[in-house]
């Protein structure tokens, strides 16, 4: 009997897709629910598994070809299927009885037996010390991981550009004039199209303002331990502040939690804060449905959930579609200062940074304070200065005095 492998319907805002990497040969046993290929669209990556156990027969389409929703890719006969070729030494089998006792994704594993990485060496960053793609990527680029000499990975631009997740870090040759050409992903090429479209069909300004960390910093070594205790392990962050402290100046400010549609101006009676997560293949933006009805405690599980789930390419269409206002971090990087663009058709985003100590004058005296710079980034066509401004002035102040938050004052 023989199974169609289907591409997934994609939703009406993904037209079609690349297949990125097949995992298996024609000719090869799969196992049901086995991951056979990643399909790239425009946001996400898809893992298509095996609906049933047995043989794959018949691959239709390619690595790099476009495909369309519920199109058929390759072709299952079901049962027991060949054997898999057993490992070549002891060693081998050792290190393939090794790797399955532990915690990794499909690909993850796939990639490790591709290079020859013992999955055991390699610590994982998942969801319980799961082992991510990215992980491995991490392993191959470590000099202790490498065994070939640099020319010969130059030689090899056929490899790297059939796996996106690998290109991502181009290593050359020092001193060398080497240049390495490789395909842009879906997924970045829609993340420049955005942003130019951003720039150029948006009257984009960007204001500043600075927040003592202090109130929410002791705040949240006081109650962490607690925190953590009460909400099931989940982490006390400043992230959770933010999104909260967003939620009420949005409710004061409704303006900038609108958008524009054509000639009209969408007013929202909700805010679906986007967190921006950067991944290996390029920053997506999960978006926290309903945040104003959320908690401290569920904001920072959903947030937490959305970057492990980000790593592993496990975010849906659905996850990371809408969203009425973006928050993005470049602190975690080390930026003291930026410029964020905003992710249409939103009206405003807001860029946290850097906490670093400054001297700063209070009541007439220089105190040492950690301090962050913030930035908003607007639609002047539908915000104007002043309620861009205030709404900034808010956040700050929601921030230097939390109780205003729980008080909604």
């Amino acid at each position: 009997m023989t199974i169609e492998i289907k591409v997934p319907t994609f939703p009406e805002s993904v037209q079609d897709g690349n297949i990125a990497t097949w995992y298996k040969k024609p000719g090869e046993a799969v196992s049901r629910d086995e991951l056979i290929v990643d399909i790239e669209t425009d946001k996400v990556v898809l893992e298509v598994v095996a609906p049933a156990s047995g043989t794959l027969s018949e691959i239709m389409k390619n690595e790099g070809d476009t495909v369309l929703s519920n199109e058929i890719i390759a072709v299952i006969t079901e049962g027991e299927g060949g054997a898999k070729p057993a490992a070549s030494s002891t060693e081998e089998n050792k290190s393939s009885s090794d790797n399955s006792e532990i915690i990794a994704s499909p690909s993850a594993k796939k990639l490790a037996e591709e290079n020859s990485i013992n999955l055991g060496s390699v610590s994982g960053t998942g969801k319980d010390g799961r082992i991510t793609k990215e992980d491995i990527v991490a392993a191959i680029s470590a000099p202790a991981a490498k065994t070939e000499s640099a020319p010969a990975q130059v030689d090899a631009p056929k490899t790297a550009a059939a796996k996106p997740a690998q290109s991502v870090n181009v290593e050359l040759p020092v001193g060398e004039r080497v240049e390495k050409r490789v395909p842009m992903t879906r997924l970045r090429s829609r993340i420049a199209e955005r942003l130019l479209e951003a720039s150029q069909n948006s009257a984009m300004l960007t204001t500043f303002n600075e927040v003592n960390m202090s109130p929410v910093m002791e705040l949240r070594s006081k109650y962490k331990d607690q925190f953590e205790k009460t909400h099931n392990g989940t982490r006390l962050g400043f992230m959770g502040f933010f999104v909260k402290a967003v939620v009420e100046a949005l409710k004061r400010y409704p303006v900038v939690n609108a958008s524009i549609d054509g000639p009209d101006v969408v007013y929202h009676g909700y805010q679906d804060i986007g967190v921006a997560v950067s991944t290996a293949k390029g920053l997506v933006v999960p978006v926290l449905r309903n945040a104003e009805n959320m908690g401290l405690a569920d904001v920072e599980a959903t947030i937490r959930d959305f970057g492990l789930r980000g790593r592993d390419g496990k975010l849906s269409i659905e996850d990371i579609t809408g969203g009425t206002f973006t928050i993005t971090n470049g602190g975690v990087f080390g930026s003291l200062m930026s410029t964020p663009i905003i992710n249409p058709p939103q009206a405003a985003i807001l860029g946290m940074h850097k906490i670093q100590e400054r001297p700063m004058a209070v009541d007439g005296e220089v105190k040492i304070l950690p301090m962050m710079y913030l930035a908003l980034s607007y639609d002047h066509r539908l915000i104007d200065g002043k309620d861009a401004v205030q709404f900034l002035v808010a956040i700050k102040d929601l921030l230097e005095d939390p109780a205003r938050i729980l008080l909604e004052i």
